[in-house]
């Protein structure tokens, strides 16, 4: 007899296999139980037939516990009714494992009590999906830049310097010296792209920022590219690939999933790049138009704009050339303009906010030496990174994608506290 995993079903039709499950849920009627299974790789149903099994298998199966252990023998066959599209016909179960008064029941529990849990609320078919959505990003990132000629590097987590500035940081102590854990990977990524052409990280950054909105964590994992001798419009193109590469990604291999999120995939087939631009200054006089008095050019957008922008289109949106003083030291200045950058946020639909931010980064070594000035920023601390516009300066771009937002927002999860398995939020370190 074989043992096999829920997915292999479908190669394993009319066979009696064994699988190993764990029992999320369960129902009887008369002398039928319905044993819910889960073995982390999908979810079916179990049929326990009393005239099959015997008395005491049957009695078994009706006793067990949600979220006991099982070895579950049986015959695989069709189920057209179930959106997986088999269940098992159950000759025998063996418990593993009992589980004794299993915390999170079939019933509505509060926000706070499955933080809680959360080492055991991931078991929900919920959070089992959107886990699943968030691999099959994760996958469809590494298959979309190896097959652009992109080389994977790693930046360091520990850093000494911040391409952002060191507010927003958490410090500790490196021996004899201060260090910060990192907000982002971008500064070693150009020093990177110098080296090998396109590169991208995929790794985890910290911010120590204060926030409790649901689109805010303080640990989350970024996607961070960069290119030499790209210019920021085909850095665009770039971005729009890569996400049309992914949600369609998601769309063909999660298709289940997204089923049981209860995800419009109607709103997700329609993105396709090109994505619509929009320049700051067309934003701000659309939201003036719209009776956002409250901002002012050289502000930058909050949620409530963004969204509003958001909602005129039904794909992401672009918003380029923000005011130079609300931006990182390290962008390109226009050059038509001495007030705008080269740059842009990538604004998701249906109210999910940025998730890309990206520029032309600035390659004039005395440039960069005078922003770096007027950001008040340690000179000599930057002073490998000033290096890399002293030797062989070329133009080049890279935008980084926040990876909890995009699968909030390709999941339509409301939280991105749902979208990491164990989030780091404002005052919550546990689990």
């Amino acid at each position: 007899m074989k043992t096999i995993m829920i997915h292999e079903m479908a190669d394993h039709v009319g066979e009696t296999v064994r699988i190993g499950a764990w029992l999320a849920n369960k129902r009887s009627s008369g002398k039928i139980a319905f044993l819910q299974l889960r073995d982390g790789s999908g979810f079916v149903q179990g049929v326990v037939v009393k005239e099959v099994v015997g008395e005491d298998i049957f009695k078994t199966a009706r006793g067990i516990s949600q979220e006991s252990s099982l070895y579950i023998t049986g015959e695989v066959v069709v189920d057209e009714r179930s959106s997986f599209g088999y269940e098992l016909q159950v000759s025998d179960v063996e418990i593993i494992r009992e589980a004794v008064d299993y915390p999170i029941t079939p019933k509505n529990h509060g926000t706070e009590f499955l933080m809680d849990n959360r080492h055991l609320w991931l078991r929900s078919r919920k959070q089992h999906a959107v886990m699943k959505v968030r691999d099959e990003i994760i996958r469809a990132t590494y298959e979309f830049f190896h097959m652009n000629g992109f080389v994977k590097v790693d930046p360091p987590i520990l850093t000494g310097s911040s391409p952002e500035g060191t507010s927003d940081l958490f410090e500790t102590n490196y021996f004899d010296e201060k260090a910060y854990l990192s907000q982002s990977g971008q500064l070693y990524m150009e020093a990177a792209a110098m080296a090998l052409g396109k590169v991208f990280s995929f790794g985890p950054t910290f911010r120590a920022e204060k926030s409790s909105t649901r689109r805010h964590l303080i640990e989350f994992w970024m996607i961070e590219p960069e290119m030499a001798f790209v210019e920021h419009a085909e850095s665009l193109e770039v971005q729009e690939q890569f996400v049309t590469h992914i949600v369609q990604s998601v769309l063909e291999n999660c298709s289940l999933e997204l089923e049981r999120l209860g995800r419009d995939v109607s709103k997700l087939e329609k993105i396709q790049a090109p994505f619509p631009r929009i320049s700051y200054d067309d934003a701000i006089e659309f939201l003036h138009e719209k009776g956002f008095d409250d901002i002012q050019w050289g502000d930058d957008f909050g949620a409530p704009h963004e969204t509003a922008i958001a909602e005129s289109y039904d794909m992401p949106v672009f918003i380029t050339h923000y005011p130079i003083g609300i931006k990182p030291f390290y962008m390109q200045p226009h050059p038509d303009r001495d007030d705008v950058v080269l740059c842009a946020d990538l604004i998701a639909p249906e109210g999910y906010g940025e998730i890309i931010g990206g520029s032309e980064r600035i390659y004039d070594y005395e440039l960069m030496k005078q922003r770096i000035k007027e950001h008040n920023l340690d000179e000599e601390a930057y002073k490998w990174y000033l290096d890399l516009s002293k030797y062989g300066a070329v133009p080049h771009s890279g935008f980084g994608l926040g990876l909890e937002r995009t699968v909030a927002w390709i999941s339509g999860v409301e939280h991105v506290r749902e979208t990491n398995p164990f989030p780091r939020l404002l005052n919550r370190l546990y689990p």
